[in-house]
């Protein structure tokens, strides 16, 4: 199992690299979250992951260790493939998907191209106790204790906010104030929008 790179960047495209590495090539395939980390210059380190199949070895690569960990939970799950995944992570952040896993939030989950309503929610029972061991971030315990907090997202985005940007004030918000109402939660999420 090949488990970390390290070698001259030699090919930098959108959904892969070319690593030279003592002077064999590796092809790794990165999602788009990886390839807007990737430094610019000539030495790169990414953590992998090896997928071997019978038709095919494929190696992933990342920039954050946290990212491949993401990446092997979400291959855990019945129904999600490498390239499911590798989309995720190039739709939405590591840590965006470690929330919408943890706080129930199908519809996050769902705006990803190729995941309907059931593969959501397979995904959130699969992993919502897993996600929470594998990042061990406090503020995820927080969100997902919370239940107003799906309410009120729902009610910013009938207000006419964007959810990606509701999300984010509003889990400021519960990172500080974990005991907030739903009432409290928009009111302060108004102020800050």
């Amino acid at each position: 199992m090949i488990a970390q790179l390290q070698g001259k960047l030699v090919e930098k495209n959108m959904t892969d690299v070319v690593i030279d590495c003592a002077g064999v090539g590796y092809l790794v395939e990165i999602s788009l979250h990886t390839y807007s980390l990737i430094p610019e210059g000539e030495l790169i380190k990414l953590y992998t992951y090896q997928l071997v199949r019978e038709d095919a070895h494929r190696l992933f690569g990342f920039v954050e260790k946290t990212e491949r960990e993401v990446f092997k939970l979400l291959l855990s799950v019945s129904g999600i493939g490498a390239n499911t995944a590798r989309t995720m992570l190039s739709s939405l952040e590591p840590n965006q998907i470690a929330q919408a896993i943890a706080s129930g939030d199908a519809r996050t989950i769902q705006s990803v191209k190729g995941i309907g309503a059931k593969g959501a929610q397979r995904v959130i029972l699969d992993l919502k106790d897993k996600i929470l061991q594998v990042l061990d971030n406090p503020e995820l315990t927080v969100v997902a204790s919370n239940t107003g907090r799906e309410e009120a997202l729902s009610a910013l985005e009938t207000l006419g906010y964007m959810r990606k940007q509701a999300q984010k004030v509003v889990d400021k918000i519960l990172s500080s104030q974990p005991d907030a109402t739903t009432e409290q939660l928009i009111k302060q999420a108004l102020k800050q929008l």
